[in-house]
């Protein structure tokens, strides 16, 4: 299969044919907002620009509120504590577990305080986090819960879709996802609240919209004493173009993850083969899939580096590894404390914390992560890196 199918083409043509629409009563966007919340089977989808503005419009839609924290993992892309600071809260980071890689739910209950508004989840590299833990902890303290499953798609915990199991939850379209319109994002909720407040907030905080979306009259817009706006908000609308392309998209995601899950069983099956104890692949629960945005293990050897084995990967022709990301926190950005003022404006302990320390484990997982590349949309493409694979690993094992 290739990535792009016919029907990208055709939705972007006839979006080019209407001679565009705003997103705001805009038909593509819609369909795709119907689709989508079908596929997952919940009440209610709001497109927006991109999988962080999804994270903040979440954050407001939950009342998150200035100095208020959230509970985050440090192993993400920052963009999921970026959008908390952009919400003028603070990011308190939980460690992970040792297994996983993700959200550990007894350092998150460890992390609240009588400030914490939020948790905010995040499905890493295609796998839940425990979610029933998580959303127990949730219900004593009285706390929303996000979900970030921008890597996880279709993957699913307990049989439940992720992202429908938290408060909200947030998708992200960038090109690396597993479905993508170069740019874009999705919230899901049942919530009709947050639903609401969610379109406000990613439309301007117009008055004439709603979770159903909603259109402002043309008579309204001519009227010199109209009133637009009823809360503050941002441009994070969706355009028509990004939306024919996901739809498209949306079309075969299940082929889309099933090309990634394909690729990690053939790394998996390696790694059986060869009883390799020096790379231990992220655990999946027996009662949960993973959706593999991409093939991560640890490497666990002190007889070579992480770069002699990604060197002499690629020199047998291996698709290049990844790292995993620095840890949040350990950024220049968090450990210099750059957050436009706001750290002035609180006076919060938490801020002092930004430091090696404090998630131990992440810390010591972090520099060991090998993540291999799944999007192989021909299977002899992902049967050749499985191949190189095994080539790398009797190297080292005859080493």
């Amino acid at each position: 299969m290739t990535r792009v199918c016919n029907n990208e083409r055709k939705y972007v043509l006839e979006v080019l044919d209407s001679e565009f629409r705003t997103s705001l009563g805009s038909v593509m966007t819609t369909r795709l907002e119907e689709n989508f919340a079908k596929k997952f089977g919940t009440n209610f989808a709001i497109s927006h620009i991109n999988g962080t503005a999804t994270l903040h419009s979440a954050l407001y839609a939950a009342g998150v509120g200035p100095g208020e924290e959230i509970i985050v993992p440090p192993l993400t892309m920052s963009s999921t504590s970026f959008a908390v600071l952009q919400q003028n809260a603070i990011p308190v980071f939980a460690d992970i577990d040792k297994k996983t890689f993700e959200i550990s739910p007894e350092s998150i209950e460890k992390c609240i305080t009588k400030k914490t508004k939020a948790i905010m989840t995040v499905a890493l590299y295609g796998l839940s986090p425990d979610m029933d833990k998580i959303m127990k902890i949730a219900k004593e303290h009285d706390l929303v819960v996000i979900e970030d499953d921008a890597q996880c798609f279709l993957a699913k915990y307990k049989g439940k879709l992720v992202g429908t199991i938290g408060d909200i939850s947030s998708f992200s379209f960038q090109s690396s996802k597993h479905m993508t319109s170069g740019e874009g994002g999705m919230i899901l909720t049942n919530n009709e609240k947050y639903a609401n407040a969610i379109r406000r907030f990613s439309s301007l905080g117009y008055k004439g919209v709603s979770s159903k979306k909603g259109k402002i009259t043309k008579k309204d817009i001519q009227d010199p004493q109209y009133e637009r706006h009823v809360c503050l908000g941002y441009n994070y609308r969706m355009s028509e173009l990004c939306a024919a392309v996901a739809l498209g998209q949306l079309e075969h995601l299940d082929e889309l993850v099933g090309c990634r899950v394909y690729a990690a069983k053939k790394f998996d099956a390696v790694l059986k083969e060869k009883n390799c104890e020096w790379l231990i692949p992220q655990f999946v629960p027996d009662d949960c899939t993973n959706s593999y945005w991409t093939y991560v293990v640890k490497l666990q050897t002190d007889d070579f580096s992480w770069y002699e084995f990604r060197d002499k990967f690629m020199e047998f022709g291996g698709d290049g590894i990844y790292a995993a990301w620095q840890l949040t926190y350990l950024e220049p950005v968090f450990r210099n404390k750059f957050f436009n003022g706001l750290e002035k404006l609180f006076s919060n302990s938490f801020w002092q914390k930004y430091e090696r320390g404090l998630c131990p484990i992440a810390e010591l997982t972090q520099p060991k992560l090998l993540q291999f590349k799944t999007n192989y949309w021909d299977k002899s493409d992902a049967d050749e890196q499985a191949s190189i694979l095994s080539k790398t690993i009797d190297y080292f094992d005859k080493k």
